[in-house]
């Protein structure tokens, strides 16, 4: 859909929005423009968002599918990264309830994911930079703990490029020659994942573009 320049108060007006209606939606727009959505109150960027809502989308030429939050780019490789650790995990002869700190991490991310549904286009994406030192710090953590095993965290994706061509990065951007994979205890688990939800859903909900007016509930950490 093509980015709007400039305010679309007449067509609101001809759905039957009233004149104070129009004018707020109008200088709130504009304020937009120039200032941000981060720094409008909530009550008008909800108003913003019925407005535009409510407005017919402007389409250019052929009408493309929307892309599912669970097929974009960056959510598939938060799942293919998740899949590749649980396959490893059931050759590593881990006790009854243990799992690895990485996966706990990443399955915390996308639960965020799934409830705020940001759009995770480039703005966003680039935004998820800043989690790779998050991680590398809570799993740093959890591997202080003790308990550890050996994970290749390049080797299932370096196997998926042999087979197919994808833009996909590694996991982690240190030596490949670092292989720590921390375990926690079943009894570790939830606090462990109760730390992570608090460390990256402030992150992703404070400075996600997408999600500067999102109306969604702030989700709890359990």
């Amino acid at each position: 859909m093509p980015k709007e320049t400039s305010h679309r108060g007449d067509e609101l007006k001809g759905l039957g929005w009233s004149e104070a209606e129009v004018v707020r939606y109008v200088e709130l727009w504009e304020y937009r423009q120039r200032w941000g959505a981060m720094n409008l109150e909530r009550e008008d960027r909800l108003f913003l968002r019925k407005a535009e809502n409510a407005l017919p989308k402007i389409l250019s030429g052929r009408a493309a599918a929307k892309k599912s939050l669970k097929d974009k780019s960056y959510y598939s490789w938060l799942r293919f990264q998740c899949d590749a650790m649980a396959a490893a995990e059931a050759e590593m002869g881990l006790s009854d309830g243990d799992k690895g700190a990485w996966p706990v991490l990443l399955e915390t991310e996308l639960r965020i994911l799934d409830h705020y549904e940001p759009v995770l286009g480039l703005p966003d994406t680039l935004k998820a930079k800043a989690l790779g030192p998050v991680r590398e710090t809570l799993a740093s953590q959890a591997a202080a703990l003790g308990t550890t095993k050996a994970y290749d965290f390049q080797a299932a994706l370096t196997a998926l490029k042999e087979k197919e061509s994808n833009r996909w990065k590694h996991l982690r951007d240190v030596d490949a020659s670092d292989r720590t994979y921390p375990i926690l205890s079943a009894d570790g688990i939830e606090g462990f994942r109760r730390e992570a939800h608090r460390e990256i859903h402030t992150l992703i909900r404070t400075t996600f573009p997408s999600l500067a007016e999102t109306d969604k509930p702030e989700l709890p950490d359990a």
